[in-house]
């Protein structure tokens, strides 16, 4: 119960922070990505706030030996570049590029502004389909705990 109440927790706060921070609209967004043109570099601060967050719990995560809520720390250990990685890469930044949207904020945009993200959660969902029916769709990346 205190991992899904604490996933409900942390999902609740990176929503209203995607909000906040103006990541769920996508004019901002597209402006952050046009350097060329009228650039809003806000969103550059808003990952330089993430990234830190981020980095302190893994920091705290590793010299605890683990996770708060987890048995372990799983750390990918695969550090190759595939074809399909970067394949993937390269689509997920077409799309954020030209719809203004990624995932996680394209769903919380779906709670306060749903006629705009609707089009974009659909094609995603029928993306996500549409790679589980990929005979390569298999995960191939290893995990090794923190102790390792």
């Amino acid at each position: 119960m205190a991992k899904t109440a604490s996933a409900f927790a942390v999902g609740l706060l990176f929503g209203l922070g995607l909000l906040v921070s103006g990541m769920a609209d996508p004019a901002k967004v597209l402006a952050f990505l046009d350097v060329t043109g009228r650039w809003d570099p806000s969103l550059a601060l808003v990952m330089v706030g993430a990234v830190a967050v981020s980095a302190t719990g893994y920091l705290v995560a590793r010299r605890r030996g683990r996770p708060v809520l987890a048995s372990r720390l799983e750390i990918p250990t695969r550090r190759d570049l595939d074809p399909r990685l970067i394949a993937g890469a390269a689509v997920f930044g077409l799309g954020w590029g030209l719809a203004g949207l990624c995932p996680g904020p394209a769903l919380t945009l779906m709670t306060v502004a749903p006629t705009q993200a609707v089009t974009f959660v659909a094609a995603m969902v029928v993306g996500m389909l549409m790679f589980r029916l990929l005979p390569s769709a298999a995960p191939k990346a290893a995990v090794q705990g923190a102790d390792a």
